[in-house]
C-alpha cells in the first residue's frame, strides 16, 4: 500500500461525507472508502446518510451496501474488504479516501490491527471458573498479557484466555492493541465543528430523515422475513424508531432518545479520535464547507 491514501474523520454529522465528495468531484484520481459499520447494510440508506445514487455515480464508492441487514458485521470482515477494496483502487493508480467516523473500522485498515478471531464453544468452557482461576490460567499461558490486565477484571481476562486457547497463540503476540499509535502510510485528517453546532446538525438531520422517508425504511426492514441481526438492530435511529414501529412508544419520544444517543454517539467519538496524535485537524466555525479549500490543498499534497 502507497503512502497516498487518506483519512478523513469526524464525529456523526460533522459534515465530513459532503466534503469528502468535494474533494473526490474536483480529483478524479479519489475514490472514497466508507468506513461506517452500518452504511454496509443493504436497505439501510435513509437513516445512515448513505451516499444518494447519484452521487455515488458520480464518484466511486466502497464498502456500501455489502451485506444483508440480517448478517452480523464484523470488524474483522470490515478489514478483509477494506484491503481489498485498497487494492482494486492502487492497481488503478488511484488514491482511496476513507472517510467515516467508526474509530475501531478506521483502525483496522489504517494500522492493519490483528484481529483475534471468537472461540465461542472455548468461552462455554472456561465460564464456570472463578476469575481468579482464570487469571492464574492465563498466567501460565500468557504471562505477558496476564501482567497487562487487572486480575479482577473478568471481562479482558476471560477475552485473552479465549483467544490464547482458541487460537493456539498468546492473546499478547496481537500486537500492542489500540493504545499504540504506529506510523502509517495513511494521511489522517480530522474535521471538527464546535459541540453545539454538532448537537444541532444532529437534530436537524433527523428532522430531513424523517421527511425524506427514514420511518418507512425501518417498517420495510422490520417487516423483512429474517428480520435485522443484532448489530443492525443497534444502530442509532434505527434502534429507536424499531421500539416505535412495533408499539412500544410515540414517534416524538423515540426520535428524541435518538437524538439524545446520537449526540452522546458524537461526545465518544470526538474523544476517540482526539486521543489519535497523528490526526491533523481543520476547524470550521459553523459550516464544514468552509473547510474545502484546505482539504482540497492536503489531497493535492500543498501542506
Amino acid at each position: 500500500m502507497t503512502g497516498h491514501h487518506l483519512a478523513l474523520v469526524g464525529t456523526t454529522a460533522s459534515g465530513k461525507s459532503a466534503l469528502a465528495f468535494e474533494v473526490a468531484r474536483a480529483r478524479p484520481d479519489i475514490e472514497i472508502v466508507s468506513v461506517d459499520s452500518m452504511q454496509v447494510y443493504r436497505g439501510m440508506d435513509i437513516g445512515t446518510a448513505k451516499p444518494t445514487t447519484s452521487e455515488r455515480r458520480t464518484v466511486p464508492h466502497h464498502l456500501i451496501d455489502i451485506a444483508e441487514p440480517d448478517e452480523e458485521f464484523t470488524v474483522a470482515r470490515f478489514q478483509r474488504a477494506a484491503h481489498d477494496a485498497i487494492a482494486e483502487i492502487d492497481a488503478r493508480n488511484h488514491r482511496a479516501l476513507l472517510v467515516g467516523g467508526t474509530g475501531l473500522y478506521l483502525r483496522a485498515v489504517v494500522d492493519g490491527l490483528a484481529i483475534p478471531g471468537q472461540y465461542p464453544e472455548v468461552v462455554r468452557e472456561l465460564a464456570g471458573n472463578t476469575t481468579g482461576e482464570l487469571h492464574e490460567r492465563l498466567q501460565a499461558l500468557d504471562p505477558v498479557a496476564a501482567a497487562r490486565m487487572e486480575p479482577s477484571n473478568r471481562r479482558r481476562v476471560l477475552r485473552a484466555l479465549e483467544v490464547t486457547v482458541g487460537s493456539g497463540r498468546p492473546f499478547s503476540s496481537f500486537g500492542p492493541g489500540l493504545e499504540a499509535y504506529p506510523p502509517t502510510t495513511f494521511r489522517l485528517v480530522g474535521v471538527t465543528l464546535p459541540a453545539p453546532v454538532v448537537s444541532a446538525r444532529i437534530a436537524e438531520r433527523y428532522e430531513r430523515q424523517l421527511a425524506e422517508g427514514f420511518l418507512d425504511e425501518v417498517r420495510a426492514l422490520a417487516a423483512r422475513e429474517r428480520g435485522l441481526s443484532r448489530t443492525a438492530a443497534q444502530a442509532l435511529g434505527y434502534r429507536e424508531l424499531l421500539a416505535h414501529v412495533r408499539g412500544e412508544r410515540p414517534l416524538d419520544d423515540a426520535v428524541d432518545e435518538a437524538v439524545r444517543r446520537t449526540r452522546q454517539f458524537a461526545r465518544r467519538q470526538r474523544a476517540w479520535f482526539r486521543r489519535d496524535p497523528r490526526i491533523e485537524w481543520l476547524a470550521a466555525e459553523r459550516e464544514p464547507q468552509e473547510l474545502l479549500p484546505s482539504l482540497l490543498r492536503v489531497v493535492s499534497g500543498q501542506t
